[in-house]
């Protein structure tokens, strides 16, 4: 067996979840499987998985191993295809996508949708979770996040310019004190999203015309989710005061459900990149996805009002 035979066989193992259902996939004894591991871990020196017939667990060096042999099994796939396809204009393959929920239900979820109805041979794989994941860990080809990464190895693609707003509904205008600054938020209820046990949110403003100038605030309220949607929805029913993403809010805000306050303040850039990993040659299924999400996104959420 080759270096990249070994790799394939240990992507299908790690993909099954055990040693009796690769087995299976196989067609194989489950004694043959097991040899065959224990021979690829002999090969590299290293641990690759705790198992049993019914499970198996990845160790730290089986992870490394299943991410970085996936991207070149995906290279030589993509090369093979250059090969055969080199007058056609259609794209194939696995694409695997990471999100944040909110986003990610919103606009990720039907770009991805879309792309796929028209690329019927990308096999689309969307992961929506609460925090960002480690691309080369997970085997992610794309992670849509805020914020360009610190990680070098990645590569980031603005999609989309976006904003933090704070915003009540007409109905807590009418009793809410008055709010020049940024410290008058105190003396309001604020609807804050809670995602961790931490006492007071911290919400962070800049002065328009001189982003160096920047407040952060300690806010509180009765109220709170975990959910953005949940937050946006006290809002609208004049529960208090939220500070939230243009691209979530920016259709409440056109039609007066929403009003923005603090003028002469605004939250600060929260843009979405797209990330994908450095390497030599970028699969044109990564590329034309990310072009397609830059694209579209400008369609789909108006650009921001400019910054006074």
């Amino acid at each position: 067996m080759t270096p990249l035979d070994d790799l394939a066989f240990f992507q299908q193992l790690a993909r099954a979840g055990s040693l009796t259902a690769t087995a299976r996939e196989l067609g194989l004894s489950l004694s043959a499987v097991s040899k065959r591991l224990k021979q690829l871990e002999a090969r590299l020196g290293v641990m690759l998985a705790a198992r049993t017939t019914r499970r198996l667990t990845l160790t730290a060096e089986g992870e490394h191993y299943l991410a970085r042999g996936g991207l070149i099994l995906e290279e030589l796939d993509e090369l093979e295809n250059g090969l055969g396809d080199s007058f056609s204009q259609a794209l194939g393959g696995r694409l695997r996508v990471n999100a944040t929920f909110g986003f990610g239900r919103r606009h990720v979820a039907p770009l991805l949708s879309s792309f796929c109805v028209e690329n019927p041979s990308i096999e689309s794989w969307l992961e929506l979770t609460n925090f960002p994941l480690n691309l080369s860990d997970h085997g992610f080809d794309v992670g849509v996040r805020i914020g360009e990464p610190p990680d070098s190895r990645l590569v980031a693609r603005r999609i989309l310019v976006n904003r933090r707003v704070l915003c009540a509904s007409p109905s807590y205008l009418e009793r809410m004190p008055a709010l020049t600054t940024p410290a008058d938020l105190a003396q309001h209820s604020c609807l804050v999203i809670r995602e961790n046990d931490s006492d007071f949110p911290l919400w962070r403003f800049e002065r328009c015309g001189s982003p160096a100038d920047v407040q952060a605030v300690k806010v509180s309220g009765r109220l709170a989710s975990n959910d953005g949607e949940v937050v946006t929805r006290l809002a609208l029913e004049g529960h208090g005061v939220m500070l939230r993403s243009w691209w979530d809010i920016n259709e409440h805000l056109a039609s007066g459900a929403l009003v923005p306050l603090l003028p002469g303040w605004q939250g600060v850039r929260a843009d979405f990149y797209a990330l994908f990993e450095h390497r030599r040659h970028i699969p044109r299924r990564i590329s034309a996805f990310i072009d397609y999400l830059q694209q579209e996104m400008a369609m789909r959420v108006p650009a921001m009002p400019l910054e006074t």
